[in-house]
């Protein structure tokens, strides 16, 4: 029976509408990701053309028969195939549609078929020409696309014009056909283009506002747990991500005990209190992610049955060699959903607190080792010196007791300033008293064969460097340097500026270096140069310079800028 040009543009349009409705509830699927973007990838390319294949299969389905022909929708599988996946796709799309189509019978089958293989082309076609005129943007222009399935339609009428027999009839039925087919199918391709667009808003928003709240977080808690994994610093941490999530409540656990909570169920749920959680056991047992969304997984409150949370997610905190070392617990109320967002929030903010506990163990490591070195400078310093200082002052007592009492002066400074100094850094002129109080007391002991010159302007007096820096490489220079001399030995001390950096030259006239030391020695040098640096970088430190028999200089080198306030 034959029907209007009006009510067959009607009975598309409805079908259409069933058709942009299945398409509309796909594209909140996963499957629908590829299409948001230019399709280069095979597996996108794939997913591109099983997608448009099967629109291309169920334009056909929806049809309406007209006498030996289908008024239909495939062309927009076809066409878009095409300009969303390339030539390959189009024509891979259009294939399998026209070998449904023409499955289905009728004098039209092989025309049918033919023209949305052609559709298919020209989706591609249009595809290769603007990429390569780099407007990539206009392959979702929903009018573009729905002006190229508009020729794709006038195509495929053509090819039936010229294809189906007898000629009277199909003219008939294209006359029918071609204006419902032409509003149905230009409508319906430039609305899909639109339901990609919103699609790929929506990911856009939700990753902007992933980003935002992301970034927001990172500024606002760097380095908070860097200075410690306690219960004061992790409160500062939880209300932190509490305020920039909005989710109903955070916590935060060691191994054994609640560090911080804020939020829904803070009157129950208190910080220092044990973990009696199973969830939360669990993740820390097996370095596991545990989500009770309180729907599929129940989930229940392990301290207070009347407890108003509904939902949680448990993210395990890790450090060294994927040692969890405690939790991050975000919580939904019955009243509230629990947002993908905030799960995939979640285990990012897992990660960036792992990273920051992570690296306030390793300074603290690394201070641990410092403070060590510094003790074992001492020990390795004091007993030697500590005992030919005392043989030198009891060999001057007798004869000269106002000398041996300066010398007890000299000694009890040197050991008062070993205690107290500062553990870190100490402007050179500390440094400098330092050294004279121990060149005092080696003065007295080698008399004669010992001399030393010390040149350090004023205003660099302030400039400070590790402690303990000087004191080890001046007693190189005698210990192994000048002692060793059968003439006299002669230790300078001297401080310039050189641009922005300040640089010390402790030389002695022995020339004894060497490079290659045995295991165990020069222990102190290396300790120095290892802890300049630490606090200033890899261009500052240590360096010699040796001339045998004739000289050694130890050059230190720190910047200028590190001066005493």
């Amino acid at each position: 029976m034959l029907i209007d040009p009006v009510s067959l543009s009607l009975v598309l349009l409805q079908q259409m509408c069933v058709y942009l409705v299945v398409a509309y509830l796909l594209s909140r699927t996963k499957f629908f990701i590829p299409l948001t973007h230019v399709t280069i990838r095979p597996p996108h390319k794939l997913a591109c053309y099983v997608i448009f294949s099967l629109f291309c299969m169920m334009g056909a389905i929806l049809g309406m028969p007209v006498i030996q022909a289908i008024a239909n929708t495939p062309a927009i599988g076809a066409v878009l195939g095409g300009l969303l996946g390339g030539p390959v796709v189009g024509v891979a799309v259009g294939i399998t549609g026209g070998l449904y189509r023409y499955s289905l019978g009728g004098s039209f089958a092989l025309a049918a078929a033919l023209g949305i293989v052609a559709q298919g082309l020209l989706g591609g076609l249009m595809h290769r020409h603007l990429i390569r005129k780099g407007k990539v943007r206009t392959l979702f222009d929903p009018v573009k696309a729905g002006a190229l399935t508009f020729v794709g339609v006038v195509i495929e009428l053509l090819i039936d014009l010229a294809v189906a027999r007898p000629f009277d009839q199909t003219l008939e039925i294209v006359l029918l056909i071609a204006v419902p087919e032409l509003i149905a199918n230009t409508l319906g391709a430039a609305m899909f283009i639109g339901i990609l667009l919103d699609r790929r808003a929506l990911i856009e928003r939700q990753s902007s506002l992933f980003s935002a709240k992301a970034l927001a977080i990172a500024a606002r808690a760097d380095g908070v747990l860097r200075r410690g994994f306690n219960q004061e610093n992790s409160m500062t941490v939880a209300r932190i991500i509490y305020e920039e999530t909005g989710v109903g409540a955070v916590a935060i656990t060691d191994r054994e005990k609640i560090l911080a909570f804020i939020g829904v169920g803070d009157d129950h749920h208190l910080p220092g209190t044990r973990i009696s959680s199973t969830s939360t056991l669990d993740a820390i047992a097996n370095n596991e992610v545990i989500y009770a969304d309180g729907n599929e997984v129940a989930y229940q409150c392990s301290i207070s049955p009347t407890c108003p949370l509904g939902a949680s997610l448990v993210i395990p905190l890790v450090g060294e060699d994927s040692h969890v070392i405690g939790t991050i617990k975000l919580y939904e109320p019955k009243t509230k959903l629990f947002s993908t967002i905030n799960r995939t929030l979640g285990e990012g903010i897992a990660k960036l607190l792992s990273s920051q506990i992570l690296a306030g163990r390793y300074e603290e490591q690394k201070a641990m080792l410092a403070q060590a070195e510094i003790k074992l400078l001492h020990a390795q310093v004091n007993p030697h010196f500590l005992f030919n200082a005392l043989n030198t002052i009891a060999a001057v007592t007798c004869d000269e007791p106002e000398k041996a009492r300066d010398l007890i002066g000299d000694l009890s400074t040197f050991f008062r300033m070993n205690l107290k100094r500062p553990s870190q850094i100490a402007p050179l002129s500390e440094e400098i008293e330092h050294v004279s109080a121990y060149l005092q007391i080696e003065l007295a002991r080698f008399s004669d064969r010992l001399s030393v010159d010390i040149d350090v302007p004023e205003n660099l007096g302030r400039v400070r460097l590790p402690a303990f820096t000087l004191q080890p490489v001046v007693e190189n220079a005698i210990k192994h340097g000048t002692s060793q001399l059968l003439r006299p030995g002669h230790v300078s001390i001297k401080a310039r500026q050189e641009g922005e950096v300040l640089v010390v030259d402790v030389e002695d006239n022995a020339g004894l270096y060497e490079p290659k030391k045995p295991k165990g020695q020069g222990l102190g040098m290396s300790l120095v140069d290892r802890r300049i640096k630490n606090y200033f970088g890899p261009s500052y430190g240590v360096n010699v310079e040796f001339e045998r028999d004739v000289f050694t200089r130890i050059t230190i080198r720190v910047p200028l800028e590190a001066t005493s306030k």
